[in-house]
């Protein structure tokens, strides 16, 4: 089934809004009890990203900057927790380096970069229309890409900071309907384990999060609801939690639930044995 894909206002001015955090600030050690500073959260008009940054508020201590499309909702959620909001679509070109440069301008180097930003489509693939796939892949994909790439050499530099990813249990097990969805979340745990590899000796840490499915706004806008019974839509704040427990304990990767490590397990185990459960039972 074919839908119009989510586009959000492309044009939206870059905003900061009232309480953000002074350039300057004292970076803190990341260690599990003294993990605070500044942090880059994107996609966080809403969903998960929006969970993060009330997460990261509720523990008091960060200098946030928030990232989302959509300029009305984004404005609200960092008003809520007194972040600087950059409103804008990272698939524009150099929207990236305009997003490093006014983090580094309002909080400096971040300790903490998590990327959020995600949209779907569900459908027979050869019914996806062209500019829908190419909306995934550089909605999910490519614009994180750019978006780490330009904070990993203050990171590195500092010798500090922790990346984080949120994928999806497509990516780990493969979703029918959702063939360029499940590709391109795929992708982006080879990228994070890829990336931690690389960066090993120095104190720049990656983490991958999975969740499977969460009740957030990504059905509605992807144009087809989520029918199954099972398994249950989890709540974002869940999400949220587990990717401040990852981070600040610096784990590379977790699964939202826990038990959706199993199917993943089996399939790389016994992958005709997953193969076989996955197209009897879907």
């Amino acid at each position: 089934m074919s839908h119009a894909p989510y586009h959000a206002d492309r044009a939206a001015p870059v905003v900061p809004t009232a309480g953000s955090a002074p350039a300057a600030h004292t970076r803190t050690p990341n260690r599990a009890t003294r993990f605070r500073g500044s942090a880059l959260v994107t996609g966080a008009s809403s969903g998960i990203g929006a969970a993060v940054a009330r997460r990261l508020a509720a523990e008091g201590g960060w200098h946030m900057v928030l990232n989302g499309r959509d300029p009305t909702r984004l404005n609200r959620v960092a008003a809520q927790v007194s972040a600087a909001a950059f409103p804008a679509d990272l698939t524009r070109p150099h929207t990236d380096r305009r997003l490093c440069d006014f983090v580094l301008d309002q909080v400096g180097r971040p300790d903490l970069l998590v990327a959020c930003a995600g949209v779907g489509w569900a459908g027979d693939f050869t019914a996806m229309p062209a500019s829908a796939i190419e909306e995934v892949v550089a909605v999910d994909l490519l614009s994180t890409l750019h978006v780490v790439r330009q904070f990993v050499p203050h990171m590195t530099e500092a010798d500090s900071g922790r990346i984080v990813l949120i994928g999806s249990v497509a990516g780990s097990v493969a979703v029918r309907e959702e063939a360029v969805y499940s590709a391109v979340k795929a992708a982006l745990g080879v990228f994070a384990d890829a990336l931690r590899y690389e960066l090993r000796t120095t104190g720049v840490g990656v983490t991958h999060v999975i969740p499977g499915v969460v009740d957030t706004p990504f059905f509605a806008r992807r144009g087809v609801p989520y029918l199954r019974s099972h398994p249950r839509p989890v709540a974002p704040e869940r999400v949220a939690d587990a990717v401040w427990s990852a981070a600040r304990r610096g784990r590379d990767e977790v699964y939202v639930p826990g038990w959706l490590r199993l199917p993943a397990r089996v399939r790389g185990g016994a992958p005709g044995l997953y193969r076989c459960l996955a197209t009897r039972f879907g």
